[in-house]
């Protein structure tokens, strides 16, 4: 199983992720960046993330980072 990280310093909330993702586990979050834009959360609960790591390839920013779970 996988997960990712998201920097949310790097994200600038183009929300390409959250339409990659095929699982559909990234969500738009409360939090916000320096421009005021709602950064990208992922919300995995129940460990379906498999790793294809889309939302990392189409990020244009490289704020997602893939993490295997060992």
């Amino acid at each position: 199983m996988s997960y990712i990280t998201i920097d949310s310093k790097k994200c600038k909330a183009c929300y390409l992720c959250i339409r990659e993702c095929p699982k559909k586990l990234i969500k738009i979050s409360e939090a916000t960046n320096n421009l005021g834009n709602n950064v990208v959360e992922f919300c995995d609960p129940n460990n379906e993330c498999f790793g294809c790591a889309m939302c990392a390839t189409r990020c244009p920013d490289l704020a997602i980072t893939e993490v295997y779970r060992g």
